[in-house]
């Protein structure tokens, strides 16, 4: 089964602000016929990085079964990870980055690659308010999320 997934972060007030994330997942069935789900959840205290992650967390683990995913992110902080080998060399190392640091976000991480496993994922990095209708879609979803902690 093939699914497109699109998703967005937002914190307000980064870093420690409230924060949220927004995901579209799309399936064309065999009639053709469009199936979407949107996602999205706020959070009190975060930063836009976490959210962003918690997006496509979320999305990959709302699959049932193993998938062909296109996953479509505003964030080079997750695309880059997959796409320029940055999660393997982090793994390698311990989860300490080249500059001697801890790899931020562990904790997410290390759930994204479980959360990853199944699935055969092509990462594509869209760029961010620019007027991507699916990526605008995360980005209002996820900060109505953000917005609706602030209350």
């Amino acid at each position: 089964m093939r699914v497109t997934i699109y998703t967005d972060g937002a914190a307000r007030g980064n870093p420690e602000g409230p924060g949220g994330y927004g995901a579209v997942l799309q399936y064309t069935d065999t009639k053709g016929l469009l199936h979407e789900k949107e996602l999205s959840q706020g959070y009190e205290k975060t930063t836009n990085n976490r959210m962003e992650l918690m997006g496509v967390i979320a999305a990959l683990e709302a699959l049932n079964r193993p998938c062909e995913v296109d996953l479509y992110s505003d964030s080079q902080y997750v695309i880059n990870a997959f796409n320029k080998g940055w999660l393997r060399s982090w793994q390698q190392h311990g989860w300490v980055k080249s500059d001697k640091k801890p790899v931020l976000n562990q904790d997410l991480w290390q759930r994204l690659l479980k959360a990853a496993a199944p699935h055969t994922i092509t990462w594509h990095w869209v760029k961010g308010h620019d007027g991507h209708p699916e990526n605008e879609r995360c980005d209002r979803l996820a900060t109505a999320a953000a917005d609706a902690m602030r209350s």
